[in-house]
């Protein structure tokens, strides 16, 4: 222990019977043991240097210091030759014990003691002062200050003075809504609404209370939708589970009758292919045996022609003859058309099918789930717009084309097709998301929108001012996808009616060989992978329509133009075809 360390914080003396407690701060072990009785009742310890609180009070560590091993050791040295003088010599008295009364540098000081101040227990808001215990009696044993309030001691007695008027605060002014002292009354608060400090305050403490319950109902009611949230998120997390295993499941058999679905195919073209090959070998054996007989005969005939026998000849003749035409081989006829292709089309036909339906019921299932939020918050007051259903998002220009179907996904948009513009014998379904091409018309009301000679449709929403993105699945033998002003023909087979063929409209032919873009009597031919499903993506403000392959999101064709007005999207669709907008 260094020299500096042997000064008790507490006595202010040389330690004596030094001891260290856990913060590393050293003090008489009588002084230490008394500041802490002192402070046990109320069940935390206090460094009383560094002011480090312990839960549970320390055992002291016992320390020697320098001076007393120095002392000790002189001591030792010189014990035999002052043990005389050091019997008669009287013990030193003990030391002092700490006033720990006195206060510290966080403590309210009494402004009456002099020197060392003692801790003040009370304060006097009349006379604005701080009273230790001993200078506290005169307020209570003399009469001349019953009437003053005391509260436990305060350190901001100066805020209960008037900076103006050096005076007490008494009164409270409701119209400055400020503490004020008697003299305020005279001229600056002068007609105020004023009233006493303890009128106020009982005021301010009952709407003080009313809060308080307002916000411990707040409180339970809190409290009370945690414990709703959480039994929710519990529930929600079994439910969760048990729609995963039971959805797991479900997938499952309906993998497995897709797969009892390929095998029962299999069969059925295996057990067909066996019948017509051992029906085609039996034809054959039939047509070798036959061969081999006629064969047969036709030498029969030739010898009987190089014969000079006459009469053996007209014998034999009569008998070969009669037989060859009491026989008629019967003929086999051969298919050229026979083939399984009806099976592969039916397949496919079953495949798209079932994409469609999955893709339709996924988004069905998607948007009954994203309606029915798991929790959110409830405003008051305000007025929230409903999107409608015709509503087209609209996004600004991207100030690079979008590469990756997620980009373009930021740009989606739903459409739906119009049915006044519909061609009679276009068969709208879906939702009027799907367009056919049907032998029969429909029952379409009249409408001057409606294209009266070509299979076209267009949508409902116009497009303008910003970036669209969506996606149409087609099949069949062709159809177009494409944009085009409101403006264009409605009526005739011209082509200021058909959607691409003139300047009011931009379009990309698609049929299973091949893709052409046609725009006003410009037309490419483009070569470039089959897709059935087509991405198109309308920078309207940049002025470019793009068609990209979604597989790949390659892109096909892009048209570069200058739209002066908004767009529709538009199709044109062939017999036997259908086009069908995505739910994205």
């Amino acid at each position: 222990m260094s020299a500096d360390q042997e000064i008790c914080h507490l006595c202010k003396e040389d330690l004596r019977d030094p001891v260290s407690i856990p913060c590393g701060h050293n003090f008489c072990s009588i002084c230490l043991k008394t500041y802490w009785d002192h402070a046990d009742h109320t069940g935390t310890y206090m460094c009383p240097q560094c002011r480090v609180t312990y839960n549970k009070r320390p055992t002291p560590r016992r320390l020697h210091s320098s001076n007393s091993h120095s002392h000790s050791h002189s001591h030792s040295s010189t014990r035999n030759s002052t043990s005389s003088y050091r019997a008669s010599e009287p013990s030193p008295p003990p030391p002092p014990s700490p006033d720990y009364n006195l206060a510290g540098s966080r403590d309210v000081g009494c402004d009456i003691c002099i020197g060392h101040k003692l801790k003040a227990v009370k304060s006097c808001l009349m006379c604005l002062a701080s009273y230790c215990e001993k200078h506290l009696k005169p307020h209570h044993e003399n009469a001349a200050f019953k009437r003053h309030k005391l509260v436990d001691e305060i350190g901001h007695l100066d805020r209960q003075i008037c900076p103006q008027h050096q005076k007490g605060l008494e009164l409270y002014c409701r119209t400055d809504q400020m503490c004020i002292c008697v003299l305020c009354t005279v001229k600056e608060h002068k007609g105020h609404d004023m009233v006493s400090a303890e009128q106020e305050r009982a005021e301010m403490q009952q709407r003080l209370g009313a809060t308080q319950a307002e916000i411990q109902e707040k409180i339970h009611n809190r409290v009370k939708q945690m414990d709703e949230l959480k039994q929710a998120v519990d529930s929600l997390k079994h439910s969760a589970q048990r729609a995963l295993q039971e959805s797991e499941k479900l997938f499952g058999d309906m993998l497995r009758s897709i797969e009892r679905m390929q095998q029962e195919m299999s069969k059925l073209i295996s057990s067909n292919k066996k019948a017509a090959l051992n029906n085609a070998e039996g034809h054959m054996d039939r047509l070798t045996h036959e061969i081999a007989d006629l064969k047969r005969r036709d030498n029969e005939l030739t010898a009987l022609s190089k014969t000079e026998d006459h009469i053996h000849f007209i014998q034999s003749y009569h008998m070969l003859i009669a037989q060859t035409d009491a026989e008629e081989l019967p003929s086999v006829s051969v298919n050229p058309y026979f083939s399984f292709g009806s099976v592969t089309k039916a397949v496919s036909e079953m495949k798209q099918h079932l994409h469609e339906f999955s893709n339709e019921e996924l988004v069905k299932v998607a948007k009954t789930v994203n309606k029915m939020p798991f929790c959110q918050l409830e405003e008051t007051g305000k007025k929230r717009r409903t999107m409608k259903a015709e509503d087209v998002q609209m996004y600004k220009s991207p100030s690079q084309q979008p590469r990756s179907r997620d980009e373009f996904l930021q740009y989606a948009c739903q459409l739906t097709l119009d049915s006044n513009t519909a061609y009679r014998q276009l068969y709208l379904s879906r939702g009027n998301r799907k367009a056919t091409l049907k032998r029969d018309p429909q029952a379409y009301s009249d409408s001057a929108a409606r294209f009266d000679c070509l299979p076209q449709v267009l949508c409902k929403e116009a497009l303008s001012g910003g970036a669209y993105y969506w996606e149409v699945d087609w099949s069949g033998e062709g159809a177009s996808i494409g944009v085009t002003y409101k403006g264009i023909k409605r009526t005739g087979y011209g082509d200021s009616a058909r959607i691409g063929y003139n300047r009011k409209s931009w379009s990309l032919f698609c049929s299973d060989s091949s893709y052409s873009a046609r725009h006003s009597k410009e037309q490419d031919e483009i070569s470039a992978p089959y897709c059935a499903r087509i991405g198109v993506f309308l920078d309207h403000s940049g002025g470019t329509l793009s068609f990209y392959n979604t597989e790949s999101m390659a892109l096909i064709h892009q048209f570069k133009a200058t739209f002066s007005e908004p767009v529709y999207p538009g199709f044109w669709v062939w017999y036997e075809s259908a086009i069908t907008l995505c739910q994205l």
